[in-house]
């Protein structure tokens, strides 16, 4: 699914509609497959009766296209108007001539006829605002919403909210709301996802989102510049890699993780375990000594290699040990519990610039990457994102992005998209910005955000599962960019099937989320 702002998707339209694809056929497609989906959710929970809120512009129209393909399916429909459109407007006389309902909100002065819609209808399909809107709402549409949204609060078993294209009150580009937004059930945007509706707070009134094809042409320069992209399903089931009969642990690689110390002793296990649990054929623990007596029974699959330290963190000349040891590696983490030692500081100068296969840098280890010392060549300082194998994978929450660019955690949460991007072309590396909505940003212009805004998630111990998944997947011979992409969204879901699971958000523990890793692989592989 593609990710755009309101600007680019004007500038798509307008391209279709210079090549042949009419704004009325553009209307036409986006109308029949919001019918379409919402007629196969009545199939599904026996519904067969819907209000639509209508406005003046094309989300408005959108939904008296899909309301006249409802009438035609049988169902029983309502058009609520917020505002008289023209006595000869086709989709009106066509929704009239298909049997439906229509009243107009100038003449329902006491609510009763919107009211009774509501109270009547399994569905609402909210057309009432489109994706051009700047807040604040004028008035006569947040009064509609404000009754609309109490009306809703009053009922027992209120109708299912379908926003089009985005809900009524949002800013679809920066995500700002309006106090008399109307929370959606499910979203159906039409061609591609708009930005805001993937940020926050926007993101708590979107509901499930879907996106309809609306016809558009192959070849439009517009559509086809768009390089950032919504994580789905399908995408990700297609970046998995293949398991034949006749594999071998040697065919998903080896990943080598170094990790933990005395403190942030399960950092390294459930780092190790996620990358087992993604797919990798082995994986070897490099571990300062102490811990390996505490951690081998929980990971009796992987290999060890115990390394030097200084009271129970990595010493500065364990760089040796592990470099005379990835041999059989295919990929390297580095950074989950290392802690922030100076002897710690030492070994990651010392280990960073001489690894010369595929590279998850997290946690810890990023925070010491700008103490790399520069190494003068030819005149020239290197920076420290010059000295890692590239591409490597960065893997910061806004706190760690903050010390890398030096930028406050404020101006990095400002504009997430827009600062992974920058710093991903600039660094030379897959950057994965966590947070709500995650963004992959690779270094060719590419973007991926992951839909997934959740409490669970925020944890300790959370960010290691992730690391291990993307240096798992790295280790199978996935990209940089695809890992990150691919273990993003399989943690992301693992985080909701945890707390789905567990019934709350508040009990989800990293180890759930690990434990849910299997099952969404599962439904992956389907």
């Amino acid at each position: 699914m593609k990710l755009v702002n309101v600007t680019q998707m004007i500038a798509i339209e307008k391209e279709a509609d210079a090549n042949g694809l009419s704004y009325a056929e553009m209307m036409e497609n986006a109308g029949r497959g919001l019918a379409e989906l919402v007629h196969a959710l009545g199939q599904e929970h026996g519904w067969d009766e819907v209000t639509g809120l209508v406005g003046s512009g094309n989300n408005g129209g959108d939904t008296l296209v899909a309301l006249a393909w409802l009438a035609n399916a049988g169902w029983r429909t309502h058009a609520y108007l917020l505002n008289r459109r023209s006595k000869d407007d086709e989709l009106i006389t066509r929704y009239l001539s298909a049997g439906g309902e229509l009243f107009e909100s100038a003449r329902d002065a006491n609510d009763e006829t919107l009211n009774a819609f509501l109270d009547q209808s399994d569905v609402l399909l909210d057309g009432l605002l489109g994706t051009g809107i700047k807040l604040p709402l004028k008035k006569e549409a947040a009064q509609v919403l404000a009754k609309i949204n109490f009306s809703l609060s009053e009922m027992d078993l209120p109708a299912f909210v379908v926003a089009v294209d985005c809900p009524s009150g949002v800013d679809c580009d920066t995500g700002a709301t309006a106090d008399e937004t109307l929370p959606a059930d499910l979203t159906v945007t039409m061609a591609a996802v708009k930005q805001g509706l993937l940020k926050l707070p926007a993101f708590e009134f979107v509901g499930d989102l879907q996106v309809v094809d609306i016809g558009l042409p192959e070849n439009l320069d517009s559509w086809n510049a768009i390089k950032s992209e919504v994580a789905d399903w399908d995408m990700v089931s297609a970046l998995l890699p293949e398991r034949t009969p006749a594999s071998h642990k040697g065919t998903f690689g080896t990943a080598f993780v170094v990790a933990g110390s005395i403190s942030y002793t399960g950092a390294a296990l459930l780092a190790g375990t996620a990358a087992y649990r993604i797919g990798a054929g082995l994986v070897t623990m490099a571990v300062p000594e102490p811990l390996h007596a505490a951690l081998a029974g929980h990971l009796p699959e992987a290999t060890w290699l115990l390394l030097p330290h200084e009271n129970g963190f990595i010493s500065d000349n364990a760089s040796d040990d592990v470099l005379e040891n990835l041999e059989r590696a295919t990929a390297f983490l580095v950074g989950p519990g290392l802690g922030d030692k100076h002897t710690t500081r030492t070994f990651i100068e010392n280990i960073i610039p001489s690894i010369k296969i595929p590279m998850v840098i997290d946690a810890d280890a990023l925070r010491h990457l700008i103490p790399l010392p520069p190494k003068e060549g030819a005149g020239v300082k290197e920076s420290w994102y010059k000295k890692l194998f590239a591409p490597a994978v960065l893997t910061p929450h806004p706190g760690e992005m903050s010390l890398l660019t030096g930028l406050s955690k404020e101006e990095i949460q400002s504009n997430r998209e827009m600062m992974a991007g920058r710093y991903a072309k600039e660094w030379g590396h897959v950057v994965v910005l966590k947070g709500a909505s995650t963004v992959i940003a690779s270094p060719d212009g590419r973007m991926t955000i992951i839909p997934v805004a959740t409490p669970a998630l925020a944890r300790a111990g959370t960010g290691d599962v992730l690391a291990g998944l993307i240096v798992g997947l790295r280790a199978q011979g996935l990209d940089a960019y695809d890992a990150a992409v691919a273990g993003a969204f399989i943690h992301a879901q693992a985080g909701l099937l945890a707390a789905e699971i567990l019934g709350t958000t508040a009990s989800v523990l990293a180890s759930d989320v690990l434990d849910a890793v299997a099952h969404v692989i599962t439904e992956l592989e389907q």
